[in-house]
């Protein structure tokens, strides 16, 4: 197989290797490669495969996590800094980020949708307080304080018999007791850490319908993309997605894998969507939609899917499905400019070669902490 040159034989020939091989301070490699191809001089993460070659706040929220993981502490300062002046107009700790930035109908750069996306959100505030932790940097802290308590006064309702809920963004996501939901933005380890280092707050209060979602929501085992909640009826098929798991959905099983072992919840999520990881098993490959309904699938999903599904086929102990899905992955034809699929893959690829780990109360345990010092550099 031919591999595209940004990846320089690393994040597509993947090491089969549960442990990094350059040690934790190596800078991760994957992680250059990714940023040396996506991740624009002044700190834009950019995605070619949207029109123009979009920015989200997704694709900031998750440079930022995995500049951490990296401990690349100038890659994270550029991307913060321009999240923070492009995306926030200048101050994080008083609005929220748009959700969508490139080029207008007239020629020039900006916000394109200035609506919100909460798991964004979520993760830049978990990445900031992550960062103050580990970089012992209270600047960090602080503003991840700051949004934190931002996403609770903008993007959480309470919900009738669900209680508070993480709303999918700012605007359209609510109305009266009725809400449109994403499983996928309700990572359980940024819920509980958000929860632990905010305790006075109503971070708190978001684990038990974060808990009610991902369990509720995939009776059959397989996660959907959107869900509807009705009071007095519960959650129920998403009218405009039905009831189809794919892109947005893959992530439930990746931050479900995730988990630290002694984490609430976990045993629960394995259990629920052990038919997803039997699929993947007997099928050898995840599907890029599925019926969350029954399981009916349709399409072979790209090789971010498979390493998506890493975490959680090692934590099943299968490790057959483990290798195969590594084989998998090795084995598929380049897509130099596909940003989700790497961004999985840096996910699920990092997370198996040991490069992080999260705890039980959903802290990151990057592999550098304690083995190198803190703010190293590797931006290329």
């Amino acid at each position: 197989m031919r591999l595209p040159a940004w990846c320089a034989g690393l994040l597509c020939a993947l090491p089969l290797l549960a442990q990094a091989e350059g040690g934790a301070c190596d800078g991760w490699p994957q992680w250059r490669a990714f940023s040396g191809h996506f991740l624009s001089p002044d700190g834009r993460v950019i995605d070619p495969g949207r029109e123009g070659g979009q920015t989200t706040s997704e694709g900031q929220s998750y440079g930022l996590f995995f500049a951490l993981v990296a401990n690349d502490r100038q890659a994270f300062e550029r991307m913060l800094a321009w999240t923070r002046d492009n995306l926030a107009a200048g101050d994080l700790a008083a609005r929220l980020p748009a959700w969508l930035w490139g080029r207008k109908k007239d020629g020039s750069w900006g916000v394109l949708d200035d609506n919100s996306a909460a798991d964004s959100d979520m993760w830049i505030a978990y990445d900031l307080l992550e960062a103050g932790r580990l970089w012992r940097e209270p600047r960090y802290a602080a503003l991840g304080r700051q949004l934190a308590l931002r996403i609770l006064e903008g993007e959480t309702a309470d919900l009738p018999g669900l209680g508070p809920t993480l709303l999918p963004g700012r605007v359209g996501f609510h109305h009266g007791g009725e809400a449109r939901l994403n499983p996928s933005y309700l990572p359980p380890q940024l819920v509980a850490r958000l929860g632990d280092a905010l305790p006075d707050t109503g971070w708190g209060g978001l684990r038990h319908s974060t808990a009610r979602v991902l369990l509720g929501g995939a009776p059959a085992g397989f996660a959907p993309d959107w869900l509807a909640y009705h009071p007095g009826k519960g959650l129920a098929l998403d009218e405009e997605s039905k009831a189809q798991g794919s892109y947005g959905a893959i992530r439930v099983y990746l931050w479900a894998g995730m988990l630290a072992p002694d984490a609430p919840l976990r045993a629960e999520l394995l259990q629920r969507y052990r038919p997803m990881a039997h699929r993947v098993a007997q099928s050898g490959e995840p599907p890029e939609q599925v019926d969350s309904r029954n399981g009916q699938a349709a399409g072979s999903g790209p090789a971010g899917f498979s390493a998506a599904m890493l975490p959680m086929l090692q934590a099943l102990g299968d490790q057959a499905a483990l290798q195969a899905q590594l084989r998998r992955i090795a084995s598929m034809p380049e897509r130099p400019d596909a940003y989700y699929d790497h961004v999985l893959m840096l996910f699920g690829l990092g997370w198996q070669q040991a490069r992080y780990r999260f705890a039980a109360n959903g802290a990151v345990l990057p592999a550098w902490e304690g083995a190198c010092p803190a703010s190293h550099t590797a931006s290329p």
